[in-house]
């Protein structure tokens, strides 16, 4: 479990910067920084509205990860303690970014 910021405001499942989903995983598979890592949970809050209202927002999160090249993806799930989430203004999860992402 990591304590988890969202800055994607717009993602449905934000809530004062905290996830309502209960678990997200982080992709790509092939990044190599930050800026190719996204947050493959994200949903636009605009077309899927309902989504956060469903579930309470929480820092603490489960969070599997396909960034295989970050230092802190352990049999991938991630191990950091603290993980920043970024996109703000995101309109998809490409738009979005693992901003605690660390080559090995």
């Amino acid at each position: 479990m990591a304590d988890l910021k969202c800055g994607v405001t717009n993602c449905g499942y934000n809530k004062d910067s905290c996830c309502c989903k209960g678990d997200i995983c982080v992709g790509d598979e092939r990044a190599e920084n930050a800026a190719s890592t996204c947050c493959e949970s994200f949903t636009d809050g605009k077309k899927d509205s309902f989504t956060s209202a469903l579930e309470h927002p929480s820092r603490m999160i489960s969070i599997d990860c396909e960034a295989v090249k970050c230092m802190y993806n352990e049999n991938y799930r991630c191990s950091a303690e603290h993980v920043d989430i970024r996109g703000c203004g995101a309109k998809g999860c490409r738009e979005t970014s693992c901003a605690t992402f660390k080559e090995k």
